[in-house]
């Protein structure tokens, strides 16, 4: 393990993070909104930590080879460091009073969850509101993916990083080259987000609040810029861009790059794919007829309000219209559900994904096949492509490991004084990076009162989620610190 190359690196992150502030700097002093002394400070010590870091530990060689082991150190300390220094902005201000609840508001904004400790946003100043909502943007194809566009530039290797921020259990490379492919995705991601903002304020949103609401919808993250989320807006037209893109954002986005080049077939031959969307079309029908036969008499308000909350939880976006947490008992299993599937592989959504929901059936399927022909040999495809025995053990072993982690987080969470609804949906709305939960966690309310301890452990589990476990489990292993 070289320490060296690893917080060089860092230092070089960190840098890049604290330029990405700028915007929000821009913002707040053209509209006066008191934050500019705030925003001006994170600026210079984020960026200022990271040039004194990269200067202090100077990469020795011309050109920096990162090994498998450092490059998951280097995505965990990342993340743990972006939600640190991204948190000034919001501790100097102080719409955050203590440092757990900035650090959890950030880590929430990076890792796409959207679950949050700030109330009255409606009178926040707009260039807090803007890198709020900027971070879900930066973290939702991941800022990793974006510094390994930039790092060989400055001569550091970026494979080993792209492995330990995407860890899907099927690659799906686009380019040869891992800097190409990642300046394919966020090609893809920029124009599709520009679509949304154009579309938006044709709706009638200001530019502002059309850019922050982009930012929250690719990223998948959900962070608005009103307390009463997407229902502040009262517009049929902003929830229909709103449910459109968040449904595209929830897709794997090595298709979508197929589908701009003209590749049409792999896009909608996609098994995943019609997967997610079979899963958006029950879920949506099911939660439409419980809501109409229990809550809403009008069946139009029934399919609006059941078809923006289960295409905004299984793409783990978190946008809310309407307090799901009063819904009938089925339509809430149901949500809960949704909590843990989530989008698709490659996308910039959470939990434990489409793919691998699809493959563990499939697997489960065969498992009964062979009791009935114990001499067939049969093998788990996705489409024509028969998948390894290593990809289905990845997949049994996340899979283990996700539930496993859920059930100790809410044990702890329980421990913390909180009640067995609130500390599971706690648990398994950050866990998946989806936002908003069940009881003390409603739609309508947010964070604030979790105990500080329990502000930790949810931005763990935030931190788990969006790095899919492994990538921060492996360094609790004695083996990776062995040379």
């Amino acid at each position: 393990m070289n320490f060296n190359n690893v917080l060089h690196i860092l230092g070089l992150f960190l840098f890049f993070l604290g330029l990405a502030m700028i915007p929000a700097l821009v913002i707040s002093f053209y509209s006066q909104g008191g934050d500019l002394k705030a925003l001006a400070g994170a600026f210079f010590a984020t960026s200022g930590a990271g040039f004194i870091l990269a200067i202090l530990f100077e990469k020795t060689e011309e050109k920096i080879s990162l090994t498998r082991r450092e490059g998951f150190l280097i995505v965990t300390l990342a993340w743990v460091a972006a939600a640190a220094f991204g948190g000034l902005p919001f501790l100097i201000y102080g719409v955050t009073p203590t440092f757990a609840d900035s650090f959890f508001e950030t880590m929430s904004g990076f890792t796409t969850t959207g679950a949050s400790v700030i109330s009255g946003l409606d009178h926040l100043p707009r260039g807090i509101l803007f890198w709020r909502a900027f971070t879900h943007w930066l973290g939702g194809m991941g800022i990793i993916v974006l510094a390994i566009a930039v790092l060989p530039v400055l001569g550091v290797g970026g494979m080993q990083l792209y492995k330990a921020e995407l860890p899907s259990p099927v690659k799906d490379k686009i380019s040869p080259r891992v800097v190409d492919t990642a300046k394919l995705l966020w090609g893809v991601y920029v124009l599709i987000s520009l679509a949304q903002f154009f579309l938006l304020m044709l709706g009638g949103m200001n530019a502002f609040d059309a850019a922050c609401h982009t930012f929250a919808t690719m990223g998948t993250g959900g962070f608005s810029n009103y307390d009463a989320s997407i229902g502040h807006f009262q517009s049929l037209y902003i929830e229909g861009v709103i449910i459109f893109f968040m449904a595209v954002a929830g897709m794997n986005f090595a298709l979508h790059y197929r589908l701009f080049t003209g590749d049409f077939k792999s896009f909608f031959s996609d098994g995943e794919l019609r997967f997610y969307l079979l899963i958006i079309l029950v879920a949506t029908a099911v939660v439409t007829i419980d809501l109409h036969l229990n809550l809403f008499y009008e069946m139009g308000k029934a399919l609006r309000s059941s078809l923006f909350t289960v295409v905004s939880i299984i793409t783990t976006t978190g946008f809310v219209t309407d307090n799901f947490d009063q819904w009938p008992l089925p339509s809430r299993i149901i949500i809960l559900l949704l909590m843990f599937i989530g989008g698709c592989a490659g996308s910039t959504g959470g939990a434990i994904k489409c793919l691998r929901i699809l493959l563990i059936i499939k697997h489960s399927y065969l498992e009964f096949y062979r009791l009935i022909h114990p001499h067939a040999v049969v093998v788990v495809k996705l489409g024509k492509q028969t998948v390894p025995a290593d990809i289905m053990a990845s997949i049994r072993s996340f899979f283990f490991l996700y539930i496993s982690t859920a059930i100790a987080a809410t044990l702890c969470m329980a421990f913390l004084g909180l009640d067995l609804i609130s500390a599971f949906s706690a648990v398994a709305t950050t866990l998946g990076n989806v936002g908003p939960g069940f009881g003390l966690v409603n739609p309508l309310s947010n964070f604030f009162e979790i105990p500080q301890a329990g502000k930790w452990i949810l931005s763990f589990c935030m931190l788990l989620g969006r790095l899919e476990i492994f990538t921060v489990l492996v360094l609790f292993i004695p083996d990776f610190w062995k040379k």
